[in-house]
C-alpha cells in the first residue's frame, strides 16, 4: 500500500482557519475540556479560603448572624495573646513532629531491608490495609486499646510482667500524646513505606552492582548510592505527610478531646472548639488562615530546598 503524503503546514493552517470560520477554534478545545475541573477545584478550595479570610477580620458568631463587627487584625492579635492557642501550636509540633519522624524512620528502614525481595511486589497492596479504614474507626479502635478500665495494652503489658500497675493513658500528658503518636504511626507508616519501596525499586540496579563490585557492603550501597537518589522523593513524601499530620483532628476528637487539661489539643481541635463550641467564628477563621499560611510557607521552603535532582 502506498504511503500517504505528509500533510503540509499550509494545509494545516487552512484547515484551522476554516474551523475558526465555522466557530470551532481547535486551540480552545483543551481549555474547554479542563474548564469544569478547574471551576470545581476553585470552588472547593479558593472560595472557602476567601470566605475564611473575610471572616477573620470580623467579630462573628453563630448565635448572632448578620451582626458581624469589623475588627481588622484584632483576631490575629488576640490569637498571639491566647495561651490556649499557643499551647495548641506547641502540642501540634510535638505530636505531628514525633509522628512523622517515627513514620519516616520505620518506613525507610523497612523499605531498605525488603525493597529487593520479590515478595514485596506481590503483597504490596496488603500494606495499604491500615489506610483503608476510616480515620474515625481507627481512632475508636485504638481508643479501646488505651482507655482506662478496658485497656488492652495495660492487660497485655501487665500479664507479661512489663508493667507493675495499670497506666493512665488519658490522664498523663506524655502517655496521652504517645497514644496519639502510636495511632498515627500505625495508620500512616505504610503510606511512606510504599512510596520509598516504589522509589527504590525504580532505581537503576547498575549503580548498586557497580558499588558492590568496588567492595561496598549492602548498608554502604544504600547509604551512599540509593539514599542520595531518594532525596527528592523523601522531600515530597515528608511534605505530604507533614501537612496531613499538622491538621490532625479526628484522632484528638475521638481519643482525648484535648485531655488532660489541653495537653493534647492540636491547632485543628482548637479551631473546632473555638468555632463550634464557643461560637467565635472570627477567631477560628483567623487561626485557620494562620495555619494555612504557615503550612504553605514551610512546605514551599522544604520543596524548594530539598526537591532537587539527585545527581545535581
Amino acid at each position: 500500500m502506498a504511503s500517504s503524503a505528509p500533510v503540509s503546514t499550509a494545509s494545516l493552517q487552512t484547515a484551522r482557519a476554516a474551523a475558526r470560520r465555522r466557530g470551532h477554534d481547535p486551540r480552545w478545545l483543551p481549555y474547554a475540556l479542563v474548564a469544569p475541573a478547574v471551576v470545581y477545584l476553585l470552588g472547593i478550595t479558593l472560595y472557602p479560603f476567601i470566605y475564611a479570610l473575610y471572616k477573620s477580620f470580623y467579630q462573628s458568631s453563630f448565635t448572632m448572624p448578620g451582626m458581624d463587627t469589623f475588627v481588622g487584625f484584632g483576631n490575629y492579635v488576640d490569637l498571639f495573646r491566647n495561651g490556649d492557642f499557643l499551647a495548641s501550636v506547641i502540642n501540634t509540633i510535638i505530636i505531628s513532629g514525633s509522628s512523622v519522624l517515627a513514620e519516616f524512620v520505620l518506613a525507610l528502614g523497612l523499605a531498605a531491608l525488603v525493597y529487593r525481595d520479590p515478595w514485596v511486589k506481590g503483597w504490596r497492596m496488603m500494606f495499604l490495609a491500615p489506610m483503608l479504614f476510616m480515620p474515625s474507626a481507627v481512632s475508636f479502635m485504638w481508643k479501646l486499646l488505651f482507655v482506662p478500665g478496658a485497656s488492652v495494652v495495660n492487660d497485655l503489658m501487665g500479664s507479661t510482667g512489663i508493667l507493675p500497675s495499670a497506666l493512665n493513658w488519658v490522664g498523663n500528658p506524655t502517655l496521652a500524646r504517645l497514644s496519639l503518636v502510636v495511632t498515627d504511626v500505625w495508620e500512616w507508616t505504610p503510606f511512606l513505606f510504599l512510596i520509598f519501596v516504589g522509589a527504590l525499586q525504580a532505581q537503576n540496579t547498575d549503580l548498586e552492582e557497580a558499588a558492590k563490585v568496588d567492595g561496598a557492603r549492602s548498608w554502604q550501597v544504600f547509604w551512599q548510592v540509593s539514599l542520595p537518589l531518594l532525596r527528592p522523593i523523601i522531600a515530597i513524601a515528608l511534605v505530604l505527610r507533614g501537612i496531613d499530620a499538622v491538621t490532625m483532628f479526628t484522632k484528638v476528637y475521638v481519643m482525648t478531646q484535648g485531655a488532660p487539661a489541653g495537653d493534647t489539643e492540636t491547632v485543628s481541635y482548637f479551631i473546632y472548639r473555638v468555632g463550634f463550641n464557643q461560637f467565635d467564628i472570627g477567631t477560628a477563621a483567623a487561626a485557620s488562615v494562620l495555619v494555612l499560611i504557615v503550612t504553605i510557607g514551610i512546605a514551599q521552603y522544604a520543596v524548594s530546598r530539598y526537591f532537587r535532582p539527585a545527581m545535581e
